[in-house]
């Protein structure tokens, strides 16, 4: 299984999640607490080696603003957090691997999933105007005989004590963290992260 890490801010934290041998690094380049500039996140991608994924994250971004970010930030992966139609993720995948996160409220919501043109879907709570880290978790029973034909990652709540049923329960390919691995807002807790790891390697 994979594991994920968003929303980093600080050099120190990029640096102990690569140590903890995570499988990708998310850099926010949209809005709330963990938003970075290009600039910043540029910096912070530089420390990722060549075998952790840098992925950088936007909400309802065009072409061209993601375009020269990835340029310019050099991450590899693009996770789309908004209401981006199918025809831009279509061709951004031309160029990068496209994650695109899902709020899943009820049932209902997951049939918007399928057919969706991404390489892996993000299953995330849904919260008004928060792209990720919002720390809420949603009913996981809900994908109980559901099949997906695209890997999927599941986010929302996560923590180092909720991450192992979560998983038991969806069996997904990988997982993605932000608030529950932090002491405050975009500040990662090393305790925490360390935790994390070992819960999902369990």
């Amino acid at each position: 299984m994979k594991i994920k890490f968003c929303g980093f801010t600080r050099d120190e934290d990029v640096r102990a999640a690569i140590e903890l041998g995570v499988d990708a690094i998310g850099l926010n380049l949209a809005r709330g607490p963990r938003k970075i500039s290009v600039e910043r996140a540029a910096e912070l991608a530089r420390l990722i080696p060549p075998f952790v994924t840098a992925v950088a994250l936007f909400v309802d971004a065009d072409d061209l603003d993601i375009l020269e970010a990835m340029r310019v930030t050099r991450c590899t992966a693009v996770q789309l957090h908004g209401n981006e139609p199918p025809e831009l993720a279509a061709r951004l995948r031309t160029r990068f691997p496209v994650i695109k996160a899902f709020a899943v409220k009820d049932a209902a919501a997951l049939s918007a999933v399928r057919g969706y043109p991404a390489d892996a879907y993000l299953l995330d709570a849904a919260v008004p105007g928060v792209a990720g880290g919002s720390g809420v978790a949603w009913d996981h029973h809900l994908l109980a005989g559901v099949a997906f034909d695209r890997p999927v990652i599941l986010a929302g709540g996560l923590s180092p004590t909720t991450v192992g049923s979560a998983v038991a329960a969806t069996k997904p390919y990988g997982v993605d963290v932000a608030s529950g691995i932090e002491s405050a807002p975009a500040i990662k807790d090393p305790a925490l992260m360390r935790a994390f790891v070992a819960a999902c390697r369990r």
